[in-house]
């Protein structure tokens, strides 16, 4: 029978390599925009994503000022947390240290410095989201 993550499986959970995937409502008569997206996270923090400042997803998310962040592991045994999150900040541009904390976070430090280069002069933003509300499974002890 899954479990829920105790307070300290999910800060260690997050602050490990997941890719996300991010939901936010739309209002232009569509269903709600769900992308895979990188992350940044500190056990006990706000979670930050960078994406173009021209997305559709960056004008929703300002839009609703609200998101759901889907974490999961895929392989067994499966566990997942659901992140229902406001927005707190946004910046745009992003800050180089801050895209190149992430992308580092996802492909080492030597691609990660030069995928952030490669960003540079980009219009990009940064949002950062407070966890408001957790839903977490842990089916470790079902396999």
């Amino acid at each position: 029978m899954p479990k829920p993550f105790t307070e300290a499986e999910r800060q260690e959970f997050l602050a490990g390599r997941h890719i996300a995937v991010l939901s936010v409502a739309a209002t232009d008569g569509r269903p709600p925009a769900s992308v895979p997206i990188w992350y940044d996270y500190v056990p006990g923090g706000d979670i930050r994503i960078n994406t173009g400042a021209n997305r559709r997803k960056a004008r929703l998310i300002q839009e609703a000022g609200a998101v759901t962040l889907v974490v999961q592991r895929e392989e067994l045994p499966y566990q997942y947390i659901i992140i229902e999150g406001t927005v707190v900040d946004t910046e745009t541009p992003s800050p180089r240290g801050a895209r190149e904390a992430i992308a580092v976070r996802y492909l080492g430090p030597e691609a990660g410095r030069a995928f952030a280069e490669q960003m540079d002069g980009t219009q990009s933003v940064l949002f950062t989201i407070r966890p408001d509300r957790w839903i977490s499974q842990d089916y470790s002890g079902d396999f």
